[in-house]
């Protein structure tokens, strides 16, 4: 890379202006692709370390604060959101082991989730972890995932820094609640948490090696106070001679209280179909543990938990919407547990007596019960909602977290039939009954029915003008299902609407949906999402002026075609943490494991369908497109910050006199998934007064 040039070019960038984002110097690539040619002016940004982009991003981060500091509104409202966010109590997160439900929790004016623990769902609570007061330089604490032994006693917990994901594996004292000296980094594999042995003083958890992110990892064996240098691995890269992992394969062991068996699963990369093992217990103490397949990728299981002497496993191989079928390990049989319906099946969860089976159907959440007869019975819930938390307790009971779009959350334990609300999460002081949501289906270019979820106050008046934000996702088969957020009043109560589309990618309609827009098919996932917004227009709730839509992640595919394909129906527009060069994204860390979903450019079919959609690829130099805020933070480790800074310097390339395009930055953040309260409240005061200010909002318009 010639970084001597590039460091002249970014000597000369023009002073930070109102008008005027940061100069982005060109240096372009050429690539050939099965006999395409691509050229990429910005392909220095992947050195992030460089000095060069680090210069490039701070100026742009720079500047995206100057221009959002100006928005006159944007104070008011972000004061708003805070007294929203403050109504009361949150938690989330429950644990339960030997009578004790372990929890996040936070209160009005708390800027993290802290740690707690309860002895029962109703008990009086006791603080164990305070990520915020723990030492250290480089940003904030997060807690990222923790695991309960069987006995209660002591607690597995992984910390990480900045929103990083790299998180530092620790144990917790349950009783003092101090911290034991094992600390095991590069741990932030283990969201699923770790598996605990039967004698609560050694556990299985997932590793990563010191040179890769997200690939190569194994599972080992660690006995509390021995040096973790020493572990063992017995599952997964290098670990068995005999069996070859892919490089992108991430295995994790489960145990389950009174089993003589371990389950060993395997993702292959962000695949939504899963391999599955088993052994003797007594037996995974080494690399040379005896393992038997007992489901590969061509089973098409999305899901399974071991019980006891059988596993329950969710299928899609016969069914898009799924069946449950039940593997006896001793005799290797396999039949059906629960057979398809209309309902989708999403995932089992192991209790004492049962296995419990969370279904979406239209748009809401079923839950189903399997008794050891082999009995399904349907368990009846208080309103139409998403079950968001399923924790089974040790005595037979089940917590359930159910919250709806118009609904806050509600903790329920269900002991049979009956399901009793708890005190674990007390009733927010929010009053929704002037807030309607709907759900709406809406002809997509092709003739398909896409589900489209509208929520806004009741009678909101149609008259083609009400400030609209969209939001879509669209992939790994990921449904967006109803979630309570009381922040949202702050853009219902001032006459907006706020609405999902539920495009093609997503799994709220089984596999056939997730496949729909899946590699060759993802310009559905676009296209449904421009299906939604223009139902939105035709029947008056908005125009393309009050027009704004939202896309993170995965989701930035959805957002970044919808820019560039139709810049005409959106006032503005945000990628968050979004991914936007689809021919590069496979060079990052995160890379391989999503090949499974969006394709290689290896493969010359994958790639004329992954340049087709590129976001970041198909914009064109002189077009008018809306204003755009693309969000990232700079400790990402699933979309690594260059791209979005690509997107964001690729637009305001192309139209440098036309609506504004900024890069925000978050120094203390990574993929958003570790931020803070505080954090993530700022992003939404900025992100909607930018559309506020764009959508000619009086007072959110800036003076010059």
């Amino acid at each position: 890379m010639r970084h001597h040039a590039l460091a002249a070019a970014l000597i000369a960038l023009p002073a930070l202006s109102f008008a005027a984002a940061p100069a982005t110097p060109q240096i372009p690539v050429t690539d050939v692709y099965h006999g395409v040619t691509v050229v990429d002016p910005y392909r220095w940004m992947e050195d992030m370390k460089s000095p060069e982009f680090q210069t490039w991003l701070k100026a742009q981060a720079d500047y995206a604060n100057g221009v959002l500091t100006k928005i006159p509104g944007r104070d008011a409202l972000r004061k708003r959101l805070g007294e929203l966010a403050d109504l009361g109590e949150i938690t989330g997160g429950y644990e339960q082991a030997a009578g004790k439900v372990f929890y996040l929790k936070r209160a009005p004016g708390e800027n993290a989730r802290k740690l707690w623990v309860r002895k029962g769902s109703d008990g009086a609570e006791r603080l164990l972890l305070d990520p915020d007061s723990m030492p250290g330089e480089g940003g904030h604490h997060a807690i990222d995932w923790y695991s309960a032994s069987p006995d209660g006693k002591l607690l597995a917990v992984g910390i990480s820094m900045g929103g990083s994901e790299n998180s530092v594996l620790r144990i917790i004292d349950v009783a003092t609640g101090k911290l034991l000296g094992d600390a095991i980094d590069r741990a932030g594999l283990n969201e699923p948490g770790i598996a605990w042995l039967p004698d609560g003083k050694s556990f299985y958890y997932n590793r990563h090696p010191a040179d890769e992110r997200y690939n190569k990892s194994a599972v080992f064996l660690h006995h509390l106070g021995n040096d973790p240098a020493k572990d063992v691995a017995v599952f997964g890269w290098g670990a068995t001679p005999s069996r070859e992992f892919g490089l992108a394969d991430l295995p994790y062991l489960s145990t389950s209280k009174g089993s003589k068996w371990v389950l060993a699963e395997v993702l292959h990369g962000d695949s939504v179909n899963r391999s599955y093992w088993i052994a003797p217990l007594e037996t995974v103490k080494t690399g040379d543990t005896p393992w038997r397949r007992i489901i590969g990728p061509d089973d098409k299981v999305t899901h399974a938990v071991l019980s006891g002497s059988s596993v329950y496993a969710v299928t899609q191989k016969r069914a898009s919407r799924r069946e449950l079928l039940k593997f006896d390990l001793a005799s290797g049989k396999a039949t059906v547990a629960m057979p398809a319906s209309d309902a989708v099946l999403q995932a089992p969860i192991a209790a004492k007596d049962a296995v419990f089976v969370k279904a979406l159907d239209g748009g809401v959440s079923r839950l189903f019960k399997v008794d050891k007869s082999g009995k399904v019975s349907s368990v009846a819930l208080p309103f139409d909602g998403t079950v968001r938390e399923i924790s089974p307790g040790n005595d037979g009971s089940v917590l359930v977290r159910l919250e709806g779009w118009t609904r806050p959350a509600q903790v329920l334990k269900i002991t049979g039939k009956r399901a009793e609300s708890t005190s674990l999460q007390k009733p927010l002081k929010v009053d929704t009954s002037g807030v309607e949501a709907q759900r709406v289906m809406v002809k997509s270019h092709d003739g398909t029915m896409v589900p489209l979820s509208i929520l806004s106050q009741k009678n909101v008046a149609h008259d083609g003008k009400r400030p609209t934000i969209l939001s879509g996702y669209g992939a790994y088969g990921i449904s967006m299902e109803p979630r309570f957020a009381a922040t949202r009043l702050a853009w219902l109560e001032r006459g907006g609407v706020q609405a999902v589309c539920h495009v093609r990618g997503g799994g709220e309609l089984g596999e056939d949906w997730h496949q729909g827009g899946y590699i060759q098919t993802k310009q559905n996932t676009v296209s449904d999402f421009i299906a939604c917004a223009e139902w939105l227009i035709a029947n008056h709730y908005t125009s393309p002026a009050t027009l704004a839509g939202v896309g993170g992640s995965a989701g930035g595919i959805t957002i970044g075609g919808t820019i560039t394909q139709r810049p005409d129906l959106l006032a503005a527009a945000q990628s968050a943490v979004g991914i936007s060069d689809m021919l590069r994204m496979e060079t990052t860390p995160n890379g391989p494991p999503n090949i499974e979903e969006f394709g290689t450019v290896k493969n010359p079919d994958h790639f004329k369908s992954m340049y087709a959609i590129s976001p970041y690829h198909r914009v064109k130099d002189g077009v008018a497109y809306p204003a755009v805020i693309v969000t990232t933070g700079a400790n990402d480790p699933r979309v690594d910050a260059w791209l979005p800074g690509k997107f964001a310097a690729r637009l305001q390339t192309a139209n440098p006199n036309g609506k504004p395009v900024i890069l925000r930055v978050d120094y203390d953040a990574g993929h958003g998934i570790g931020s803070n309260v505080g954090q993530a409240l700022d992003e939404t005061a900025d992100v909607w007064s930018f559309f506020l200010w764009q959508m000619g909002d009086p007072a959110f318009q800036p003076t010059r």
